[in-house]
């Protein structure tokens, strides 16, 4: 693990707001090969995905849009941000009224990513680099995932573990610009939205992405 992510984080990316959600501000990269690059060799690692903490992906920028726009959704309320990357998603839950928010990820960098767009934004988030895929659900309201749906078999895990936490009884959220392995049974929409992204991350300028829960 690199000594000083927090610094590398600094150092490599700047503060700015996503397009989608100007409220809120997120230490971002503006280019993802360079950063990739950077992060395989401070972690001198080859091979490692992309660094999803340094953007702020679409359907994390649609979810959040939702969130505040949608404040009911999780004001009070406790609240799971899962793989949550930058921590778009949980800072907007937490900004619309949350109660608290647990912020998600594997990834080793995202600890500090999501410890330092929190202070930027002047909310507190929890944070827990679990495999939570691996465990029960978790003891909250309301669960966000965020882009999630990108890859298999990520996407079956995800599926099958929302599912489960659906039928206990859980609030899912889920937003999602259409990616390949999102599932196409089960799911209420609830909004769509045109979020601008960039061809650095995707194959346009401007992605439609939706929210949707979780139905049956």
């Amino acid at each position: 693990m690199i000594a000083d992510p927090r610094a590398f984080i600094l150092e490599h990316t700047r503060l700015q707001p996503p397009p989608h959600t100007p409220e809120i501000q997120l230490h971002l990269a503006t280019e993802i090969e360079p950063i990739w690059r950077r992060t395989e060799e401070a972690l001198q690692q080859e091979g490692l995905e992309p660094p999803f903490w340094a953007f702020a992906w679409a359907g994390g920028q649609a979810l959040s849009r939702y969130l505040l726009d949608h404040p009911d959704e999780v004001a009070g309320k406790r609240v799971l941000d899962l793989a949550t990357g930058s921590g778009l998603v949980g800072i907007a839950a937490m900004k619309a009224g949350a109660a608290r928010v647990l912020a998600a990820d594997i990834d080793p960098f995202c600890a500090a990513a999501v410890a330092l767009n929190a202070e930027a934004n002047e909310v507190e988030l929890d944070f827990t680099g679990q495999d939570l895929l691996e465990t029960p659900p978790p003891d909250v309201e309301v669960i966000c995932a965020g882009d999630v749906c990108y890859a298999w078999p990520l996407a079956d895990r995800v599926r099958r573990w929302l599912e489960t936490a659906h039928a206990e009884g859980r609030r899912v959220l889920i937003g999602d610009p259409g990616r390949a392995y999102l599932p196409r049974e089960g799911l209420i929409p609830l909004a769509t939205y045109e979020v601008q992204t960039t061809r650095e991350l995707e194959d346009r300028e401007v992605r439609r992405t939706g929210v949707f829960t979780l139905g049956g």
